[in-house]
């Protein structure tokens, strides 16, 4: 399959994902807690069977790594590319009743994010893009156009900050010096998606995360102009022990 070809597969199952959360949101449903502690629901499950389905169909020579599947205790064999899967990114968010939660479905080339599709199912938005290519889009309830990220405005920088992490005081010491219009503190890969559709600038993350939680809205943002790179300026990077992250910085357009 080709770049394109993948990346209209990422994104139709991201959509079907998104589609099933909806449902399952308007019919309510439990909370419960993985042996980390950390929230799962019928959504996390649900979406995360359809999109796994559905990838190793079309793509059976690309290994397929999953949040819930990996939180199982299911080991994959990676290979040159494989896909990571976030089928609820921000479920805090959504058992809270909040609307910054996402689906994410990215494939890794070598050690970089190289394609991504993210679905916002609460905007019911889609936002995609091919990093080598440099293409990336948004579509919606209008239909689907370009994105680009935009370069940092004179009145000030659009900051976009974790909702759980907000207060941490590395931010406010990040930001000290710096010219700030607004501070937007949201969950999720949402937070990708305004910097590379052009409404916000700087997302500083200084909490964990894991490779499942950035690789497609990497792509999304870099693909739309934006960068994500460790505080040291080395790009964020794939293929580590545990899918662990260090902290990093997603900004728009230089």
């Amino acid at each position: 399959m080709t770049d394109e070809e993948l990346l209209n597969l990422a994104a139709r199952l991201a959509g079907q994902a998104a589609q099933a959360i909806r449902e399952i949101r308007a019919a309510g449903f439990s909370v419960e807690r993985k042996a980390d502690d950390t929230p799962v629901t019928l959504a996390d499950r649900t979406a995360e069977a359809l999109i796994v389905k559905g990838l190793r169909a079309a793509t059976p020579g690309i290994p397929v790594v999953a949040e819930e599947e990996v939180a199982a205790g299911h080991s994959v064999a990676l290979a040159e590319r494989y896909w990571l899967v976030d089928p609820l990114d921000g479920t805090r968010d959504f058992a809270g009743g909040h609307d910054s939660f996402a689906v994410n479905v990215g494939l890794v080339e070598g050690d970089r994010a190289h394609l991504g599709a993210v679905a916002l199912p609460a905007t019911e938005e889609i936002f995609a893009g091919i990093v080598p290519a440099g293409m990336a889009w948004k579509e919606d309830a209008a239909g689907r156009r370009p994105i680009r990220a935009r370069a940092v405005p004179e009145g000030g920088a659009v900051v976009m900050a974790s909702r759980h992490h907000g207060d941490d005081p590395r931010l406010d010491r990040f930001l000290e010096g710096r010219r700030v219009a607004e501070i937007h503190k949201i969950g999720s890969a949402v937070k990708f998606c305004r910097l590379a559709e052009g409404a916000g600038d700087l997302y500083p993350r200084f909490g964990r995360t894991m490779e499942w939680d950035t690789a497609a809205p990497q792509a999304v943002l870099e693909a739309a102009g934006g960068r994500v790179a460790g505080f040291d300026g080395a790009p964020l990077r794939y293929r580590k022990p545990r899918f662990e992250n260090h902290a990093f910085l997603a900004t728009g357009a230089p």
